[in-house]
């Protein structure tokens, strides 16, 4: 029996399984050192939130969000259930306009199915950890997050650095988005809106989507062929609605992330010993990746997120260097405080618009 619908956009099942073939291995590992890995992971997870809250000034204990490590199937297996409740909401559009096309319905969710798993192959050997934060068991739990222990193992042997304090800096910036999330109750709820209003402006023409099809087909060729700044697929999908939407979200996950970075590098020292040593080494990895994949993560928008994480960090120091981290922990106050995506390069402008003229003038 197959996980999908009738003018269902995703075979389920037909993803997972062609992500677990598609997928590369993980390290080789003895039962010992995995099991080993596992309670590191778990118990520096748990280490990391005391240093986390005392820096950022956020009370995580108000929501639970337990932390599972997993293999990179079991990572698969998380996002495409993710994925699946995420554009439910576009499969019912469909569904509701559907044309009655047997063979479209048929075959349409096994290719997507396939398109899909070979997609999450490729990200399963390169996430270390993620937050999820639409998860729920039904408990009342503000999400999860998972740590996936061979992509760690596999990163601090190529780098050659002390694994424990590898292991505890990346549970330092996974917490810190777990903070993030159980400690602003509203933020999950908005960013579930967000992804609802683009699903909301999805143009379902068929005669449209064909054209983007070819647009995004055209641009892998290009790509493929040595061509640079082509637009990823992403940016090949949005209506000027849909654009916006992608300007709001880019602005709170640049958000997000920069301040997990700057987190990371302020509570690092006391915790990490050689963190400026893992830090130089993951930054000269991120930046010499091979031409294959530097133009997978153009396409699939990846390159955006590496700019996330710099430009991010950069709004969060800027704030905290003019009002300070109490200053800057008003842009959890609601929707209408967090920055704009023009604010993010430049902090200047957010401290002015939320704070006033005067608080500048003070700094």
């Amino acid at each position: 029996m197959t996980s999908y619908e009738p003018a269902d956009l995703v075979d389920w099942d037909l993803a997972v399984a062609t992500a677990r073939r598609l997928g590369k291995p993980g390290p080789t590992v003895s039962i010992e050192e995995a099991r080993g890995v596992v309670t590191d992971l778990k118990t520096f997870a748990a280490d990391a939130t005391a240093p986390v809250r005392s820096f950022t000034g956020l009370d995580a204990s108000v929501a639970p969000a337990p932390v599972v490590v997993v293999d990179r199937g079991g990572w698969v297996q998380a996002n495409a259930d993710g994925m699946r409740q995420i554009i439910a909401p576009l499969a019912d559009k469909l569904r509701e306009r559907r044309t009655g096309s047997g063979l479209l319905e048929q075959v349409g969710p096994k290719v997507t199915g396939v398109e899909t798993g070979a997609l999450l192959a490729f990200l399963s050997g390169k996430v270390l950890g993620q937050f999820d934060p639409f998860w729920s068991d039904g408990s009342g739990a503000a999400g999860r997050l998972l740590l996936v222990a061979p992509n760690v193992v596999h990163v601090e042997r190529e780098l050659k650095v002390d694994p424990r304090d590898f292991r505890m800096w990346v549970c330092l910036h996974e917490e810190t988005h777990r903070v993030q999330f159980t400690a602003v109750s509203w933020l999950r709820d908005h960013l579930r809106g967000e992804i609802e209003s683009f699903v909301g402006a999805t143009e379902i023409d068929p005669s449209v989507l064909i054209s983007r099809l070819r647009d995004v087909v055209r641009s892998v060729i290009e790509s493929a062929q040595g061509g640079e700044g082509g637009p990823s697929v992403l940016d090949l999908v949005q209506s000027p609605e849909q654009k916006a939407i992608i300007d709001r979200v880019t602005a709170v996950m640049s958000l997000l992330e920069g301040h997990a970075d700057v987190v990371m590098d302020g509570v690092g020292p006391e915790v990490v010993p050689s963190v400026a040593t893992i830090r130089e080494k993951f930054q000269r990895r991120r930046a010499g990746a091979g031409s294959l994949d530097r133009t997978l993560r153009r396409l699939l928008g990846l390159e955006a997120k590496m700019r996330q994480y710099r430009d991010g960090a950069k709004f969060v120091n800027g704030v905290v260097e003019r009002v300070g981290m109490n200053g800057f922990n008003r842009v959890w106050e609601s929707a209408e405080t967090l920055p704009h995506l023009d604010e993010i390069a430049d902090p200047v402008a957010w401290v002015r618009r939320v704070h006033g003229q005067a608080a500048l003038s003070q700094s």
